[in-house]
């Protein structure tokens, strides 16, 4: 494949290319163009079902597609902006066109004018009787957007323990938090991890950005002793031990020292809910599993269906019996008869811990958050998981998503996550990605989308292949927008997209444009295209979410002390001396604060190096955040006891612990939630977001737009 690099793109087949969005060069920068090698274009049209494997091959599928183009009467999936004017493909048809609508609710009209927003089907038909039929996406014109400023927790679920939590954090512990986050601190909301279900295995991904499902929850996050059938199972001694064990699990991490240990925990969880589900249901209570079942449809036993098959023949579908490797198959359709009993157990641990995260939005929201739990959508999913088993029709196949050679990764990146096909979703009328927004809605105050630059376009890398090797496909970024904004406006939330990084020109303006918030991280905040100096607070943009760091990124108390280089350097990861990278990491601190000093937000001026005054830095950060125009300005929850240590270091697999570690303080020391919220050093950090943070009653919610 290397050798491949210097064939560039032939002209047919760059024609080709583009009439399936395939990009054949990119800019990675203003003044710099980049060709994308011919093998990973043709890889690239191969996984959208387009065979160009050779000269006669291109100019068949040339012909095809141009011939396809010139003759449908509509493309599969239009979108219509609450106020604008129809799309062209419509004005454009043929003069006595007769259209037909069936709006989402089942009306039929015979015009395409004055539709309410939703998702419709449109049916063209010509004068000489040629007919085509499209989904008509109507959306309104922006997202809500907040009406107001409010402050808020940026947390790791798993890492929020609790004294009654079972060896990590759980739901009832984020509820506990945002309660007292609301009505003590005044806080607007509080931000979490992927909560998406897991690929179980020995040991399971811990990375919550690579789960089996993102439309259905963990279980591993359930708080089982909040599960109403708990109190009436029957085998209590069964249900003691098991708390004596989690009691075990708990101990060992919090006054051990031990990682969290999520096998463990599940193991746990799992065994101690086989009993509890063995407890009939109320009436009332089977009523609303029987609604939840219906709402939900194929995909939830589609989903509760593979984890039943997982537990048979392991969890890479890839692996298991030809029958039972196509969710529509007669074996599979056996199977679900076989395994009903535990397709049953599945589909209620789904529906329980649905139920659970929407009681910790209910807590949030009655502490006075105007907006309350922020859930983060993951960029994809696990290749040998739920989601792309149940779906491997909108899923293309051979290829992983990724991300080019950079400034920061020579080498690329690639993410083993399969991307969606973005001509497969526009024929379904996007119904996957709405029945996914939709899913996550039902529980969220806001929705924060990893890599939001994937709505327009992703980097395919072929399998086998070198990141290097891959080329930009790009996907209807007005579609994905719409039925963005449509779910967004029917559950009233917030969304926010992480658009760190290289990002497509004009991305970000369409984003602010359309009500979704960016993301804006202190230490990248610079003025990039000037001299290179920290940007001072009043050019910050408004519409996003400011920090001062993420779970990627060192927590504040490091950056400021370059704990991060001693880290980086102990796990040989430094591309340079540690000498060159403590003196830049020193020198990048000391520029910020002598920023902050000179603004008059450090109280007690530094008498020493940076971090010399760790609390009262990191506090002084916070206030130069508050300085900024930002909407919502988030607190990383460990930055408030002093944790010097990265949830997560990218670049690592098993030399750095990722996503296994509790809250801790400076000295490495596990934090409960209970000694958490007593700080002092938190609640001092906290009491610096008062001016803005929002009080009960006070603070408005998400604005919709009108």
């Amino acid at each position: 494949m290397a050798a491949a690099r210097d064939e560039h793109p032939a002209e047919d087949l760059t024609r080709l290319a583009g009439l399936h969005g395939v990009a054949t060069s990119y800019r990675p920068a203003p003044d710099r163009t980049v060709q994308v090698p011919a093998a990973a274009v043709t890889a690239a049209l191969t996984a959208l079902g387009v065979d160009a494997t050779g000269p006669d091959a291109v100019r068949t599928a040339l012909a095809a597609r141009e011939r396809e183009l010139r003759e449908r009467l509509l493309p599969p999936t239009l979108v219509r902006w609450a106020g604008a004017e129809p799309p062209a493909a419509l004005t454009d048809l043929p003069a006595g066109t007769r259209l037909r609508v069936e709006t989402e609710d089942g009306d039929d009209r015979d015009s395409a004018a004055d539709l309410p927003l939703g998702v419709h089907r449109l049916t063209a038909t010509t004068p000489d009787g040629r007919t085509g039929e499209a989904t008509y996406v109507i959306a309104p014109d922006r997202l809500p957007t907040p009406s107001g400023r409010c402050c808020g927790l940026l947390v790791q679920l798993y890492s929020l323990l609790s004294h009654r939590s079972w060896g990590m954090g759980d739901l009832a512990d984020l509820a506990e938090l945002a309660g007292w986050a609301g009505r003590t601190a005044g806080a607007g909301f509080v931000q979490v991890n992927p909560l998406h279900a897991a690929v179980p295995g020995a040991p399971t991904d811990p990375s919550p950005y690579r789960p089996s499902s993102r439309r259905f929850p963990d279980p591993v996050h359930l708080r089982v002793e909040d599960v109403p059938e708990y109190a009436y199972a029957e085998d209590r001694e069964r249900l003691a031990g098991l708390l004596q064990q989690a009691e075990r699990l708990r101990t060992a991490v919090l006054d051990k020292g031990a990682l969290i240990d999520r096998d463990a925990v599940w193991e746990l969880k799992r065994e101690a809910l086989e009993t509890v589900l063995a407890v009939p249901l109320g009436p009332g209570r089977q009523a609303a599993y029987d609604a939840f079942r219906a709402a939900h449809g194929q995909a939830l036993d589609d989903h509760a269906t593979w984890y039943a098959l997982a537990e048979v023949h392991g969890s890479d579908w890839h692996t298991w019996p030809d029958g039972l490797r196509d969710p529509r198959s007669a074996a599979t359709a056996r199977a679900r008869t076989d395994l009903a009993d535990r397709i049953a157990f599945h589909t209620r641990l789904a529906w329980l811990t649905d139920g659970q995260l929407r009681a910790a939005q209910r807590a949030a929201r009655e502490a006075g958050m105007p907006v309350g739990i922020v859930h983060d959508l993951a960029v994809g999913v696990h290749p040998a998981g739920a989601d792309a088993w149940a779906q491997q029709d909108v899923f293309a196949a051979g290829t992983s998503v990724g991300a080019p050679p950079d400034a920061f990764n020579a080498r690329g990146q690639d993410w083993g996550l399969p991307p969606w096909r973005p001509d497969r979703l526009a024929a379904t009328g996007y119904a996957p990605y709405r029945d996914l927004l939709r899913a996550l809605f039902r529980y969220a105050g806001a929705l924060r989308i990893d890599h939001v630059m994937g709505l327009f376009r992703l980097w395919w890398v072929p399998q086998g292949s070198p990141p290097t090797d891959g080329t930009y496909v790009h996907y209807d970024a007005d579609a994905m927008l719409a039925v963005l904004a449509l779910e967004a406006h029917r559950a009233g939330a917030l969304v926010i997209g992480e658009d760190l990084g290289t990002v497509e020109p004009g991305v970000r303006e369409t984003l602010q444009r359309r009500g979704v918030l960016g993301t804006s991280v202190l230490w990248f905040e610079r003025d990039w295209e000037g001299d290179g100096r920290p940007l001072p607070p009043e050019h910050w943009r408004a519409d996003c979410l400011a920090t001062a760091t993420t779970h990627d990124l060192p927590p504040t108390a490091a950056r400021l002390t370059g704990d991060h280089v001693d880290l980086r350097d102990r796990l040989g990861l430094l591309t340079r001396s540690a000498a060159e990278e403590r003196a830049e990491a020193t020198a990048d601190a000391a520029e910020w604060l002598a920023l902050l000093g000179s603004l008059g937000l450090l109280d007690t001026p530094a008498a020493g190096p940076p971090g010399s005054d760790e609390e009262e830095e990191i506090r002084a950060v916070h206030r130069f955040l508050l300085r900024t125009p930002a909407r919502l300005i988030g607190v990383w929850l460990p930055d408030g006891v002093g944790d010097r240590r990265p949830q997560n270091l990218p670049g690592t697999w098993d030399q750095y612990p990722n996503w296994r570690l509790p809250i801790a303080d400076r000295d490495g020391r596990p934090v409960p939630l209970e000694d958490l919220v007593a700080s002092a050093r938190l609640r001092g950090l906290l009491e610096v977001l008062r001016p803005v943070a929002a009080r009960p009653g006070e603070a408005p919610g998400p604005r919709r737009p009108r």
